[in-house]
């Protein structure tokens, strides 16, 4: 791969540090780039994630720039994150991340370089079949990113690398050992960066009114009272305060009623009301062109979800995931992921 030029985006952590030894190692002239999301407010850790940035280029020998994407997160990702949750649903702002800012604005930028690929430190893989770029599950299943890489698209694929795709994350953070890297033992970052580890309802409640309303069961009769309907995600289970109530079973989250401004929660893991068997997806994306109808395939409703068997259905421009087996916790908003084995089709906004 010599005087084939790379640009990596490089978040500060241990997949991305890696990414950059490997391609180093397989002979490219690699170039790193920081890119700023959200500004430093004390939560985010833009700051010091930059600094190891910093650290593991110079100990590598790369070059390394930043830059900075604020403007286009607020309006591509933050402002739909807030008008999910004005619908009353559950988004999912690393989907969207990824599809608008690193395969979108950071491809763009990264071409001014004139490199002839960007890489990530996503633990997912390409596959080139048939002159087709598919999009397949890194190996580990643990780590599998896939999921948040689902409504990228082929185009941007071809041009991308992810140099970690076939490996374990024990043998990522021994390579960063063995090389000496100050992220080897840095932990990972978990949940949606501009929120960080503060609490999640108070940041909300930052930027979106809520009003306070009843929690009902499934027969209409009131138990409780909620804070914000924006404040509960479908089959939630803590939190409600109506613990000790009826037969003394948990409660969990089974609807909203956005119009009476209700919060309608079920008792019991297997109560009914909890599951569904067919659920309406929306704005479909597909990575490598659009399959036929019926789609015999299995789908994910959530990132740490496991595999369902399913058929994905057309009927008069709509579309219905019949589920083999009934499934908790089906949250509009949320994007349900399609598969064919190890290929990561594309996805659907949960309705």
């Amino acid at each position: 791969m010599k005087n084939k030029k790379v640009v990596l985006g490089m978040s500060g952590g241990v997949d991305s540090s890696v990414a950059a030894i490997l391609l180093k190692n397989q002979g490219y002239d690699v170039i790193g780039v920081f890119m700023r999301n959200w500004a430093d407010d004390g939560v985010c850790t833009a700051t010091e994630d930059y600094m190891d940035v910093v650290k593991v280029a110079s100990q590598l020998g790369i070059k390394y720039f930043t830059v900075n994407f604020e403007e286009e997160y607020r309006n591509q990702v933050f402002s739909y994150f807030l008008n999910e949750y004005k619908k009353g649903r559950t988004p999912n702002p690393d989907v969207m991340c990824n599809t608008e800012i690193k395969f979108k604005a950071f491809l763009n930028y990264a071409l001014n370089f004139d490199c002839d690929y960007i890489a990530m430190g996503h633990y997912a893989r390409t596959k080139n079949i048939d002159g087709k770029t598919y999009l397949c599950r890194g190996l580990d299943n643990n780590k599998d990113q896939s999921y948040f890489l689902s409504r990228v698209t082929e185009d941007a694929l071809k041009k991308t690398l992810f140099p970690i795709g076939e490996l374990q994350k024990d043998q990522v953070r021994k390579i960063a050992k063995d090389y000496g890297l100050s992220t080897a033992l840095k932990k990972d970052s978990t949940g949606i960066c501009f929120i960080g580890e503060r609490d999640f309802n108070k940041f909300l409640d930052q930027f979106l009114f809520t009003k306070p309303g009843k929690i009902v069961d499934t027969q209409g009769n009131v138990l409780g009272e909620h804070s914000g309907l924006i404040h509960y995600t479908i089959g939630q289970r803590r939190g409600m305060g109506i613990g000790g109530k009826g037969n003394g079973e948990p409660f969990f989250v089974a609807d909203k009623d956005l119009k009476n401004n209700l919060l309608i929660v079920a008792q019991g893991e297997k109560n009914p009301a909890l599951y569904k068997k067919v659920f309406q997806v929306e704005d479909l994306f597909w990575i490598s062109g659009k399959p036929h109808f019926p789609l015999k395939m299995t789908v994910k409703i959530r990132y740490r979800a496991k595999d369902e068997e399913a058929l994905l259905e057309e009927n008069e421009g709509k579309y219905f995931v019949k589920l083999k087996n009934p499934l908790k916790g089906v949250t509009p908003g949320q994007v349900a992921v399609f598969y064919n084995d190890e290929i990561c089709l594309g996805s659907g906004i949960i309705k």
